[in-house]
């Protein structure tokens, strides 16, 4: 408990609920990849983690809360509880194939989280996890919402996204002045063809850069729009999935592989 009260003051929120570790922990998918866990502050959801076949490995930055968790799982191997960065380490670093990412993911971060993953999306084909409930309505997102943004795009582009279920801010210590939700990312198996994807990525933070504004204004300061393109009288969040990857087509053959 001492390690909690001294990282109230940090601002950090531990989860107090067994049962909403364990459902979390339950619905990780049985895909038989390694799991990594962000953040395990003090190992609640790493003592349902351990109970599953996966091989299991966590990453958290805090140096006080890794040597707790050395102390407390003295049968898990010290060389899979790993001081570092997810921010910065590369995946190399962690498993040598494909794993899956699980956590009680820390709210302030929590963005930079997803786009590490889309990062390395070749590497890491499921994600299942509890972020702030802000932050997982944008995920999922459909066009047309006002949500809808460049998680929700880029996200939905190459996983399938949905909430599994809300969690409380009455199970945590102490409890945050906002509410919480566990989603689930799994890679597509079919996802848009698209040849640059750093452009496209690009393209879309661009393309919501100024999201009040008709297309042709925010894109126009970033790429050579052809002049007939259907949607340069639209807004952002107007545009489908579909309608990002035609959007795409449009421009890509304009530019090199790699311009950007």
């Amino acid at each position: 408990m001492d390690l909690v009260r001294a990282k109230k003051s940090l601002g950090q929120h531990f989860l107090t609920d067994h049962n909403i570790a364990g459902k979390i922990a339950q619905s990780v998918p049985d895909s038989g990849l390694p799991l990594l866990e962000i953040g395990p502050g003090m190992g609640m959801l790493t003592r349902f983690l351990l109970e599953k076949p996966n091989e299991l490995k966590v990453i958290e930055i805090d140096s006080e809360s890794v040597a707790y968790l050395k102390q407390r799982f003295q049968d898990f191997p010290a060389q899979n509880i790993l001081h570092a960065d997810f921010l910065t380490i590369h995946p190399d670093e962690i498993f040598q194939q494909e794993f899956g990412v699980v956590g009680n993911f820390p709210y302030n971060i929590s963005s930079q989280i997803l786009f590490r993953v889309l990062e390395f999306r070749s590497r890491i084909p499921l994600l299942c996890g509890m972020f702030q409930k802000e932050v997982a309505q944008r995920v999922v997102a459909g066009h047309g919402s006002k949500t809808y943004g460049i998680l929700s795009v880029l996200i939905q582009t190459w996983y399938d996204a949905r909430i599994l279920f809300p969690v409380s801010e009455k199970v945590f210590n102490p409890p945050p002045k906002v509410q919480s939700a566990v989603i689930l990312l799994t890679r597509k198996n079919n996802p848009p063809l698209i040849g640059d994807p750093d452009l496209y990525i690009r393209m879309v933070k661009a393309a919501f850069n100024q999201r009040r504004k008709m297309l042709k204004n925010p894109l126009s300061a970033h790429f050579r729009i052809p002049v007939n393109t259907s949607y340069n009288s639209c807004r952002a969040e107007q545009l489908s999935l579909e309608d990002f990857k035609k959007l795409y087509d449009e421009i890509v053959w304009q530019y090199p592989r790699g311009a950007f």
